[in-house]
């Protein structure tokens, strides 16, 4: 076997060793990269450049190496700190092996390059300031960027790629977003020559907002263009292009030239071809369905040009027309067609400065059937004081709207719609309130009109509705519509109407409401979620008073129907204002009686609250306790009593969803006063447990008639002022609290004349003289506890036992001292044998007395126990 020459080894040496340098290299300088790759972008940018990881091969491309970047960042510091400027999920770019090893401060070529997941936000605030001005200043106080030195990237591009990115511009100062998504673009050419072709793929959605209007709204764009690059010239030609928006097709010509103070335009474009369906193009396919069976007849052009300079303070002229004559158009599933479209619109500018342009629609009208719909406005002036003048008129009937073209309901529309109406204003008279400059005049009748939608409770009918326009003000002639159980009647003016439809601003109104019947829930909708399951679950939705209402509402109802309650005579004054509902002088009949009501509930918090003041007369207390959850906590036993009620109620807090009152955050006072009044103790678990404890009390004999009680609450607590009332000749008071979780804690003290506590009791009494006797009670307390569902009562027998020993053995005290005063006289007159004969006589019935009745007492409380439970 031959040996290899040493040239030979030497070179296989060297090849091993450049294999080897190649896979150690990514590894040896990772670090050293990465280190110089941020340093060369924070070194140029007034903003903090990141990424989490990087990967470098040599292989794959040699001599080209790929550096991949992992989750950039690019993040402003003031004024806008913290805010993301870029972002991306990844970034590739290729380059020259050597451009690795340049030292710091080196320009790297950059020959292509990937963005994956990128975003861009792009901020301006109100006064001006851009978060994308972040080039550092050079010691002449330039930017480095704009000097061509201290570029630390340059670009000899010949194949780049976007993919799955976000562009997002705001323009605070000029009230202007756009928002770019699921954008995707790639070009390929040579941009190292000072003359190229560039060619082009771009596809996103594009959502358009100036001044709160959508004029976009994602719609789909589509460009395939190849563009003349002159890098020289800073000039970019269209060559060769496509675009479609939406489905609209669109072909351009001309160029952008960039230059240091301004940048030129000169691009016209067109339609490619003249047929009407491009007109449904334009509409979003979400909308407009499948437009390949579509039989249309007619024109529709859009053709447009933009030439001049774009500064500081000029734009390009434009002039774009959009036109279509006696077209029409129908959907092969659809049983009528729309037809004597004609489409007259200019959107224009000759002088170059934005509020120079305008927009007129000469003509837009079309038929269904008979219907037809007529339009026309012209608006000017736009960025100073926009001035609109428009006018239109027309008789549709809305079932016909989805027999022509498809549209996605719940329910078929159904209704007549005639209107006639013109409009003349300006908006600095608007904004001033100045509606004297305005001119409004017309009317509008909507009648038969029926609609039905998820998001409704019930579906709607409105029988007749007109309305009359004015110069400042809107007035409802007539309003008649139906809705699950209720109907409604209305007529009132609406002030401020284009104030609110184009100034933000409130708005205003005076109706007066009539209805027979007017049901809460008709208008409650419970809002479907999804569950933790994936399931759907609904729920209550939370109201809200809308912030921009300020009107009043003179309502009378006959009945009104609130979950399980039906109010009759309803009458009073609603004021809606600043997200708060004032009710004004209600009254209303309700449970055999009346209630008249002044309060609010408002939204404007999170939480929503109330405040109530209630006068009620003659509520029917069985029937009051029964139905309402507020008058079951504030007096849970109250619906043991049969009668008539007189209260005057105060009250606050705030309201669950369904506007509830939250019974936990209720506050307030009662005055309460019955009329006449029965118990009936088997109602209540509590009185009926303690009827049955106390032997010498009937509670359905007692009398409540005339009583009056005051109670306050708070923090869920309900407290009841000491009252009295009586039974008999037994006197009672009663005081205490109970909790809205439904605790017990009251007390009620008898004081019980003795003749009560039985038959032995009665007996030794009679011992005593008739007044002794009569004039002895006894107090016994009453504890009730627990709560509604399982009360306890406890009596102080023992006690009371104790007292009444007590207050006879005073009183036998006393007779025995008074005896023996008289004894002692006797003594001093003589006659000290027959006196000491007869007080010994006397003294020994007294004395049994009082211990029978003491015995006959603590024989009884072996008898019945002290505590009852």
């Amino acid at each position: 076997m031959k040996k290899i020459k040493k040239p030979v080894k030497i070179l296989l040496i060297i090849l091993v060793l450049g294999i080897g340098t190649l896979f150690a290299a990514p590894l040896i300088f990772k670090d050293k990269i990465i280190a110089m790759i941020k340093d060369s972008v924070n070194e140029s940018l007034n903003a903090k450049f990141d990424f989490e990881d990087a990967d470098i091969s040599l292989l794959s491309g040699f001599p080209n190496a790929t550096v991949r970047l992992q989750k950039l960042s690019l993040v402003n510091y003031a004024p806008f700190e913290g805010d993301t400027l870029f972002a991306a999920n990844d970034i590739g770019l290729k380059m020259s092996v050597k451009e690795l090893f340049k030292g710091k401060g080196q320009a790297i070529k950059v020959k292509s390059f990937t963005v994956d997941g990128a975003l861009v936000n792009i901020l301006v605030d109100a006064d001006g300031n851009a978060n994308y001005d972040i080039g550092k200043e050079s010691e002449g106080g330039e930017k480095k960027t704009e000097s061509g030195q201290g570029d630390n990237f340059s670009f000899s591009l010949q194949q780049y790629i976007i993919s799955n990115s976000r562009i997002h511009y705001v323009d605070n100062s000029s009230k202007m977003a756009l928002h770019i998504d699921e954008f995707n673009h790639k070009g390929n050419g040579d941009l190292s020559l000072a003359k190229s072709e560039l060619d082009t793929e771009t596809e996103a959605n594009f959502s358009l907002m100036l001044d709160s209007v959508n004029y976009l709204n994602k719609h789909r764009i589509k460009l395939d263009a190849v563009l003349g690059i002159d890098l020289e010239n800073n000039t970019y030609t269209f060559l060769k292009n496509e675009a479609l928006i939406n489905q609209l097709p669109l072909v351009f010509d001309g160029f952008v030239k960039v230059n240091e103070e301004n940048q030129e335009i000169d691009i016209s474009f067109k339609t490619p071809s003249s047929e009407f369906k491009n007109f449904l193009a334009v509409i979003p396919e979400t909308y407009s369905g499948n437009l390949d069976n579509v039989t249309t007849e007619g024109d529709f052009k859009v053709e447009g040009m933009l030439k001049g300079i774009i500064d500081d303070t000029h734009i390009p002229t434009f002039d774009v027309s959009v036109s279509s004559t006696n077209a029409m158009f129908k959907y092969p599933d659809l049983p009528k067609s729309v037809r004597n479209i004609h489409i007259d619109t200019r959107v224009a500018n000759t002088t170059g400065i934005s509020n120079d342009t305008y927009v007129d629609i000469k003509k837009l009208s079309f038929k269904i059937d008979e219907d037809s719909f007529n339009a026309k406005a012209k608006l000017s002036n736009l960025v100073e004081n926009p001035i609109v003048n428009a006018h239109l008129d027309g008789t549709l009937n809305l079932g016909h709207l989805s027999e022509a073209y498809p549209m996605k309901l719940d329910a078929p529309l159904k209704g007549i719609l005639n209107t006639d109406i013109t409009t003349d204003f300006d908006m600095n008279s608007i904004e001033k309130g100045q509606y004297e400059n305005t001119r409004n005049s017309g009317n509008l009748a909507l009648s038969d009109f029926e609609y039905s939608s998820e998001e409704m409770a019930n579906p709607i009918a409105i029988k007749t509705a007109s309305v009359n326009f004015d110069p400042d003000t809107v007035r409802l002639n007539e309003f008649d519509a139906k809705t699950g159980q209720t109907d409604l009647k209305a007529n009132g003016v609406i002030h401020n109407l284009l104030g609110f439809l184009f100034n933000k601003e409130n708005v205003e109104g005076n109706f007066s409401v009539k209805s027979n019947t007017f049901s809460i829930n008709d208008f409650m909708v419970a809002e479907t979620v999804e569950g933790e399951n994936g399931s759907e679950e609904k729920q209550e939705e939370q109201i809200k008073i809308p912030s921009f209402l300020d009107c009043t509402v003179e309502a009378d109802a006959e009945n009104v129907i609130y979950d399980n309650l039906t109010l009759k005579n309803v009458k009073g004054k609603l004021v809606i204002k600043d997200e708060k509902a004032s009710l004004q002088n209600v009254t209303s009949d309700l449970f055999d009686g009346n209630v008249a009501l002044n309060g609010n509930v408002s939204t404007k918090t999170e939480t929503p609250t109330f405040k109530m003041d209630l006068a009620i007369k003659a509520f029917d207390i069985a029937q009051s306790f029964t139905n309402l959850e507020l008058f079951q906590a504030l007096s849970p036993i109250a619906k043991a009593l049969q009668g008539k009620l007189n209260t005057e109620l105060s009250l606050s807090g705030n309201l669950n969803n369904d506007f509830t009152p939250n019974l936990a955050t209720v506050s307030g006072d009662a005055l309460a006063e019955i009329l006449a009044s029965s118990v009936n103790p088997e109602n209540s678990q509590a009185l009926s447990l303690l009827n049955s404890n106390l032997n010498f009390i009937d509670l359905k004999k007692l009398n409540l008639e005339k009583l009056k009680t005051s109670i306050s609450f708070e923090n869920g607590k309900v407290s009841v002022k000491p009252f009295n009332l009586k039974y008999n000749d037994i006197g009672i008071e009663v005081s205490g609290s109970h909790g809205f979780d439904k605790t017990l804690g009251y007390n009620a003290t008898f004081q019980v004349p003795a003749k009560y506590l039985g038959k032995e009791a009665s007996g030794l009494l009679a011992d005593l003289s008739g007044d002794d006797a009569k004039n002895i009670t006894v107090p016994v307390t009453a504890n009730i506890s627990g709560n509604i569902t399982s009360p306890k009562v406890n009596t102080d027998l023992k006690q009371a036992v104790g007292n009444l020993t007590k207050q006879l053995a005073d009183r036998q005290k006393d007779k025995l001292l008074d005896k023996g005063k008289g004894a002692l006289s006797n003594l001093l007159g003589a006659k000290k044998d027959s006196t000491a004969k007869d007080s010994t006589k006397n003294a020994d019935p007294v004395k049994d007395t009082a211990g029978k009745l003491i015995n006959s007492l603590f024989k009884k409380k072996k008898k019945k126990k002290d505590s009852t439970q």
